[in-house]
């Protein structure tokens, strides 16, 4: 196995690994990241088992479940790696931790897959999650391209790809809990992911949401001189990479005041992320609170 091929499967354990922790606390990119995508995969099987009840009248039934579905890979640089993710389990052990997170009203399928495109998909027609690895592939060359050291590229992919999986499953609870999304979904699903990297992953959590701000800004500077796509749902770069520093800064701003002093973040916006910040949590707290497991 090669050297790209050992870090692109360290990458896809770090990411099933640790991103799917979040939830379990009682804590209150490109644009190619996040669209909804008609898929030609098979239906997610239905859920056999039966709603659960709980003596908590606020918590909603769990009658699903994070499933797995694996997928013949043809591009030949992936095959070893989706075999190892196979063997090792990764998408298993997601689930798992999911699952002890959450409660699902139905199926919700998580996969790898080679996609074609670099690309990451919440697919309301069969219910999955879908993480390219050419997606990750395309991270590392932006962050390259960039001038960062072969090591500190890899870091920073790894990082990204945490916050865009965050990001797809943000799309997938919003869709199968019916939550009632004011404004963009696209924008709501940036905000979900910034808001359990920092409630529920600490450090880890800061590096996700810095990397995507990162490659926001790189794939804005690379599209500079094109025409931008204003009838798309995403939000621009430019837009997103505020956002997203505006998280952190918000987050705790005394500790995150670099990013205004050293000119990241100007100080009209930083003024009000604090309150911007409170109002993400506040929100997200209430909406996935029914269906919190611990």
């Amino acid at each position: 196995m090669n050297r790209n091929t050992t870090n692109l499967l360290l990458a896809l354990g770090t990411l099933f690994f640790v991103g799917a922790c979040f939830c379990q606390g009682d804590r209150n990119t490109g644009q190619q990241d996040g669209p909804v995508s008609p898929s030609n995969s098979s239906q997610a099987p239905a859920s056999n088992k039966a709603p659960s009840t709980s003596t908590d009248p606020s918590k909603k039934p769990d009658g699903g479940d994070f499933i797995v579905s694996h997928e013949e890979v043809s591009t030949p640089r992936y095959v070893e790696i989706d075999k190892q993710i196979k063997q090792e389990k990764l998408l298993e052990k997601a689930a798992s931790q999911l699952n002890a997170a959450l409660s699902l009203p139905e199926n919700i399928t998580l996969r790898t897959k080679d996609c074609k495109e670099a690309n990451a998909y919440y697919d309301p027609n069969d219910s999955s999650v879908t993480m390219c690895y050419e997606l990750m592939e395309h991270f590392y060359a932006s962050f390259r391209s960039s001038g960062v050291a072969e090591k500190e590229a890899y870091g920073q992919m790894f990082d990204a790809v945490r916050f865009v999986f965050l990001h797809e499953i943000a799309h997938a609870i919003i869709d199968k809990y019916k939550l009632p999304i004011i404004g963009n979904e696209e924008d709501a699903a940036d905000r979900c992911s910034a808001y359990i990297n920092l409630e529920e992953l600490g450090q880890d959590g800061v590096k996700a949401i810095l990397a995507a701000a990162d490659a926001f800004a790189i794939e804005s500077k690379r599209n500079a001189g094109a025409k931008k796509n204003m009838a798309d749902e995403h939000l621009l770069g430019e837009q997103r990479y505020y956002n997203a520093l505006c998280m952190v800064y918000g987050s705790n701003d005394s500790k995150w005041e670099k990013l205004v002093t050293d000119g990241y973040l100007p100080k009209e916006r930083a003024v009000r992320c604090p309150g911007e910040y409170q109002k993400t949590v506040d929100a997200w707290s209430l909406l996935l609170g029914p269906w919190r497991k611990n």
